[in-house]
């Protein structure tokens, strides 16, 4: 299985990404609308065929990314069947499963953080994703969303401390940077569901914890229990725009990128910026015609040279430096900026036109 553990640092929140190693099929659990862009990257540079996003609950704390990702890639959204949210493709209840390539997950009921909170297990009860009913030495407060913390007690003591004792547990967030823990671990030592308390310890350690109201509940609520699909009320924007003058992609590492064809074919279009050095430019691989040269070491100093009517694509050897050199100028509010994918090593072995070089030396 393919296993990736993703972070938001606005809400806190851990997003999952699991796929079949076979098919390619996969699942991503609670992914985040601010980080659409970056995991739709994941998915794409890993190969992935994305069948399903899925939710543990109704989140309080950030918008879902479900609605984007099923408008971009089709994919199917997943939503208990109690959180009654309008646009669920699928609406799962306990003793559900949900398959994508060889891989299942089972679908387990632990309402009290929200009454439509559920823990997904894999098939083999070696990993559960626990949403915000369990979380990393501690439990999801039950004060709002139809929370209830007796409800909350017996879920956990019923549903995830009934798995085997080494099943890995993966929570909804974290303030402390923990990632995981187990089903042993929390069951011992978790302060406030574990060590033999009673559900009564629980329900009065619950009722005063005193916590501040969740600063985005009022936009968040609104907006997930319409799967994230945008709306006059949830004030948040629709989907993402394409970039408009270029095929550009944005990669994982968060690098605006675009291919040397395209370049090649619209060379009168953009500005292409080199940033390698002096002998490089003249150097064995030579240069694309027109491209003008400002070494990576000078860019932040020579920006201002770059014509502002145009984009700006940059390039080096393999792309490395240039990747940095797009980040410098995107920081600097150049605006339409891309990465030349594979440098000028994949443009010569593409036959793109180049001069200088060993053939005209």
């Amino acid at each position: 299985m393919i296993f990736r553990q993703l972070f938001d640092p606005g809400s806190s929140s851990y997003t999952y990404v699991l796929a079949d190693a076979v098919s390619r099929a996969a699942v991503i659990i609670d992914p985040v609308w601010d980080q659409f862009v970056r995991d739709l990257a994941l998915l794409r540079e890993l190969g992935l065929l994305l069948k399903f996003t899925i939710e543990t609950h109704v989140h309080a704390d950030h918008v879902t990314a479900a609605w984007l990702f099923k408008q971009r890639l089709g994919s199917q959204i997943v939503v208990a069947l109690a959180a009654d949210a309008l646009g669920a493709d699928v609406a799962v209840k306990d003793g559900d499963t949900i398959a994508f390539g060889a891989l299942r997950l089972e679908v387990r009921a632990t309402p009290g953080h929200t009454a439509g909170c559920l823990t997904y297990v894999t098939s083999d009860h070696a990993m559960a994703f626990t949403g915000d009913a369990l979380l990393v030495r501690g439990a999801g407060r039950t004060d709002f969303q139809d929370g209830d913390a007796r409800t909350l007690y017996r879920s956990v003591h019923r549903k995830i401390f009934t798995l085997p004792d080494d099943c890995a547990l993966y929570p909804g967030h974290d303030y402390s940077g923990r990632t995981s823990t187990s089903v042993a671990e929390e069951r011992a030592h978790n302060p406030r569901l574990g060590g033999g308390r009673s559900e009564d310890d629980f329900a009065g350690t619950m009722a005063n914890l005193g916590l501040p109201h969740p600063k985005q509940i009022d936009v968040a609520v609104p907006a997930n229990l319409q799967c994230g699909r945008p709306s006059p009320t949830t004030a948040i924007e629709s989907l993402p725009a394409e970039v408009a003058w270029g095929p550009v992609v944005r990669t994982y590492a968060g690098v605006a990128t675009i291919e040397p064809e395209w370049v090649a074919a619209h060379l009168a279009e953009v500005t292409l910026l080199d940033v390698r050095e002096a002998e490089e430019y003249r150097g064995e691989l030579g240069h694309v015609p027109g491209a003008r040269l400002i070494p990576l070491g000078e860019l932040r100093a020579r920006v201002a040279e770059l014509p502002a009517d145009r984009p700006v694509v940059t390039v080096c050897r393999s792309g490395g430096r240039s990747a940095q050199a797009a980040l410098i100028l995107e920081k600097a509010g150049v605006g339409r900026v891309a990465n030349v994918s594979g440098g000028m090593v994949a443009w010569s072995s593409l036959g793109l036109p180049v001069e200088g070089g060993r053939e005209e030396s």
